[in-house]
């Protein structure tokens, strides 16, 4: 889907109860807040529309409440998607620690039936026990708003209804994946997903994201290279070569410009060099 194809309405608000009235999107897994997690996420948006409290986030945003306050989720999203003017909304929870633009691809492709159903209305995730997650999701627009409209007129507000009523009558692409899907409803949650993305295989990626996103920077890292390098240059030289050798290829990097082509051939004419210093060994 082209950039700015859809927009995203998160929800940030809620009461919390089961964490302790905390401000859950403000919790932090792997240094980041839950709510920049996600807004990382779904960068490609063409708005980006938090439901609840303002709050310090890593991108701008526009703000909404729902109407009542602390009316529940469908009004949260009704407040939200009365912000939108794309033809897709992804609507999201503030508090999914592993969500990915991978995962937003995912969701994106599945409303376009290019998993194979046609004629969708929406693409919801489904977790780890089969059930759709329908803030995980991403809806068409139209009939978004129609099932608002028809539940208000139905219930006479919105206040305190359950989203399955919102969803029920969507044609919806149920897209499995547990990880993506997994909240943060809990103490242990939390501790589950803090577990989780230090996990081997898992934690560079991790480590490497949360600092771009700290020190403002897209671009995309060839780790393994950088990672055969440092070994090189620890190996072939002396192990403070590797963090002193990373750095200098990062400034060199950024003295051409920057972007992933200057990087990469400043990672090559480093490793080249630790080749040639561990040969006169």
């Amino acid at each position: 889907m082209t950039p700015g194809a859809y927009d995203a309405v998160i929800l940030a608000g809620g009461a919390a109860r089961r964490l302790g009235g905390v401000d859950k999107p403000a919790l932090r897994v792997g240094g980041r807040a839950l709510l920049d997690r996600v807004l990382d996420a779904c960068r490609g948006a063409g708005r980006t529309v938090v439901v609840g409290p303002r709050r310090p986030t890593v991108r701008p945003v526009r703000w909404a409440r729902e109407e009542p306050p602390g009316g529940g989720p469908v009004a949260a999203v009704d407040a939200g998607v009365r912000q939108t003017t794309a033809p897709v909304v992804l609507v999201l929870s503030a508090d999914l620690p592993f969500l990915t633009p991978e995962t937003v691809e995912t969701l994106l492709d599945g409303i376009e039936g290019t998993d194979g159903v046609e004629g969708t209305e929406g693409a919801v995730l489904i977790d780890s026990d089969g059930r759709q997650q329908p803030l995980v999701a991403a809806y068409r627009a139209e009939p978004l708003r129609r099932e608002i409209a028809l539940l208000a007129t139905e219930h006479g507000g919105l206040g305190g209804l359950p989203l399955r009523l919102l969803v029920s009558e969507l044609a919806l692409a149920r897209l499995p994946h547990p990880t993506a899907s997994f909240d943060c409803d809990t103490w242990e949650d939390i501790t589950t997903a803090r577990a989780r993305i230090r996990e081997h295989g898992r934690v560079l990626d991790e480590w490497i994201t949360a600092v771009k996103a700290e020190l403002g920077i897209d671009l995309d890292v060839d780790t393994a290279a950088l990672l055969d390098l440092a070994r090189d240059a620890a190996h072939g030289v002396a192990r403070p070569a590797a963090p002193l050798t990373t750095f200098l290829v990062g400034y060199a990097a950024a003295q051409k410009g920057g972007g992933p082509e200057a990087l990469a051939a400043a990672t090559e004419k480093a490793a080249a060099l630790a080749a040639r210093w561990a040969e006169e060994q």
